[in-house]
């Protein structure tokens, strides 16, 4: 009894328990660089009146088309205005919109997903109904007439999109609560007196909020891939704010004289949509448990040499202790 007691103890200092530990491993490469890479661009947008040389819209037609130099780091458009400003300005109007787009996702899509999910019968048919019609159009395709029955113009494309994504978030958030609804937590929930809708925002909510992240940061780079299409085409922001989308599409006619111009926006959002897209996938890793990174065959020889050493040690010390 006393030596596996000895070798259980030997075990646990080799291998602290580590609790509630069902995680896979969060701080990888990818994650880290995805994660300072997404940082940066979100403290720069923010803080772009501090960073930023010139103001969003401030002109000087002398410096039109100029190329990048210590006064215009990216360069100057047409209109002589700061590339590099309006790069960040424009960010800060394109990262906002996009996290308004899903959070009009949210707000809506969340809570018919609980109550169609939990309740079901007619309601539950109605909002499947209502998800497969948006679902079969394309969500860009849907996105335009939305804008152009509502008019253009930044906010209305932000509330087209976030209408479009409501269907996403429904059919998920339903497809989780059908899971949690049977569990025996929400039998004693009810066992207890709660109400269903406390039963509903209380606990099952709170179960699908991980799940929900993994969704929600790909929607958000979806957002602002949406939201620069809609720019692109004029349907997004009014001149002269600057956008991503908006940028792009004045650049193009200049790329054999100034690529810049073209460019900088274009690497901007690839830049920030990979990052998002690396970034979900680093999450969903950490969420599930099969995505754990195991050791090396090296590492696990090395640990099963310095289980066997303390072994050997606590059993030396066990005979010590008899002989004393």
């Amino acid at each position: 009894m006393t030596k596996h007691s000895s070798m259980l103890k030997a075990i646990g200092v080799l291998f602290p328990a580590k609790s509630g530990n069902t995680h896979g491993t969060f701080l990888t490469a990818p994650f880290l660089i995805s994660g300072i890479t997404l940082l940066v661009i979100i403290f720069c947008c923010v803080l772009s009146p501090v960073i930023a040389p010139y103001g969003e819209s401030e002109q000087n037609l002398s410096s039109s088309l100029a190329p990048p130099s210590a006064k215009h780091l990216l360069g100057a458009d047409k209109m002589g205005r700061d590339l590099f400003s309006r790069l960040l300005y424009g960010g800060r109007v394109t990262l906002v919109s996009a996290l308004c787009v899903v959070i009009i996702s949210v707000i809506i899509g969340a809570p018919l997903g609980l109550f169609s999910g939990f309740y079901g019968g007619k309601f539950d048919s109605i909002t499947g109904r209502f998800c497969d019609v948006l679902l079969s159009f394309p969500s860009l395709l849907l996105a335009f007439l939305f804008v152009a029955a509502l008019g253009r113009g930044m906010i209305n494309a932000v509330v087209a999109l976030g209408i479009v994504y409501v269907p996403m978030i429904t059919r998920l958030v339903r497809s989780l609560t059908l899971v949690e609804k049977n569990k025996t937590y929400v039998e004693a929930a009810e066992a207890v007196g709660f109400s269903r809708p406390y039963i509903l925002f209380r606990h099952i909510l709170p179960n699908c909020v991980n799940t929900m992240m993994v969704q929600l940061t790909l929607d958000l780079a979806y957002a602002i891939l949406d939201l620069a299409a809609l720019s692109f085409i004029g349907l997004g922001v009014n001149p002269p704010t600057a956008d991503w989308g908006a940028m792009l599409q004045e650049g193009r006619n200049f790329l054999l004289m100034s690529p810049l111009l073209a460019l900088a926006p274009g690497a901007a959002i690839i830049i920030t949509v990979i990052s998002l897209n690396i970034f979900s996938d680093c999450i969903t890793q950490y969420m599930d448990p099969q995505g754990r990174v195991l050791p090396s065959f090296d590492k696990m020889e090395k640990r099963r040499i310095n289980l066997t050493r303390r072994i050997q040690e606590a059993e030396a010390q066990e005979s010590k202790s008899y002989g004393n």
